[in-house]
């Protein structure tokens, strides 16, 4: 998300190699990465590094898989989240192409809707996105921060009009969970989060993928310094982490590894999306994503309430 802002160039390409290195396929992105840094107040500057990575390593992009968003680009310096450039056919056609353009490339894996936006003709979304797959710009689409019900009624649409459906869920999800009703008070997406109908959804839905964004919390779990959101302060939470204390004493690893492991390794499986800004979190995260929990911890785990 910080590529190219926050996080440098020589800081971006190491963290690229060596998830490369590490066997790492998909990189997720936006073309507003990241407005809120830029002096600007507009983004693309996460996919310019994408590019110029790109480019620096020839034959990389046969082994990966890119993925960007469109729809919450600020529409003037300062307008976000009250004005965004949405979901119109319009947009999404313009967006893909800016993307490819800063990118270099001639199509991207996964096109993701970032935001529902009501304001736009929900039958002409999905028609734009499905015309972007016809023409060979996206492999395939999906909905980012969305209700389920309005992924469900996408999906009807498109396979009445005969056109590609989305095949993808990019929602907020980790191992803590909030109280009921703070979603809306703790981050600035109301359906931003997967819940027990989001996982029900993908386990039926079985040509959907679920990836999950924030699995790390900003590094709550083993960081001192960061601190667990007010929105999780439960006697649910303070179970769980003990239960990721005993899991990571047994292993002899972290609380953000089992996490991982405990994500990428459930029904159904879900792809964390981790933003890291050093080695050291990569390593952490890679090291998950390779542990496969023993079936008694796991059942500890999720016993967990």
């Amino acid at each position: 998300m910080l590529f190219g802002t926050r996080t440098d160039e020589a800081t971006s390409f190491a963290l690229l190699d060596r998830y490369l290195d590490a066997g790492g396929v998909w990189i997720d992105t936006a073309d507003c990465y990241s407005f809120w840094e830029d002096p600007s107040g507009h983004g693309g500057q996460s996919e310019l590094t994408l590019a110029r990575w790109l480019k620096a390593r020839p034959g990389v992009r046969d082994r990966v898989k890119i993925a960007t968003k469109v729809g919450c680009e600020p529409l003037y310096p300062g307008s976000y989240p009250e004005s965004s450039e949405g979901l119109s056919a319009d947009t999404v056609a313009a967006g893909i192409r800016r993307s490819l353009e800063r990118l270099g490339l001639d199509h991207v894996d996964l096109y993701w809707a970032h935001r529902d936006d009501r304001s736009s003709d929900l039958a002409e979304t999905v028609s734009a996105f499905g015309a972007l797959v016809t023409d060979g710009l996206v492999d395939r689409w999906g909905y980012s921060n969305t209700a389920v019900w309005r992924v469900e009624r996408a999906r009807s649409f498109a396979l009445n009009a005969g056109t590609a459906a989305p095949t993808g869920l990019q929602l907020r999800y980790s191992y803590l969970q909030p109280r009921p009703m703070v979603r809306d008070n703790d981050h600035d997406h109301r359906f931003g989060w997967t819940t027990d109908e989001t996982l029900d959804y993908v386990q039926s839905n079985p040509e959907f993928a679920l990836w999950a964004y924030s699995p790390l919390m900003s590094g709550a779990y083993d960081r001192a310094d960061r601190a667990v959101s007010s929105a999780f302060e439960h006697p649910g939470t303070d179970r769980r982490l003990a239960a990721l204390d005993r899991a990571a004493g047994q292993l002899g690893t972290t609380r953000s590894e089992i996490v991982v492991a405990w994500m990428t390794g459930g029904a159904p499986a879900i792809s964390p999306i981790i933003g890291v800004g050093s080695i050291r979190q990569l390593e952490i995260a890679v090291r998950g994503a390779a542990l496969k929990l023993p079936d008694e911890i796991r059942r500890d785990l999720d016993a967990q309430w």
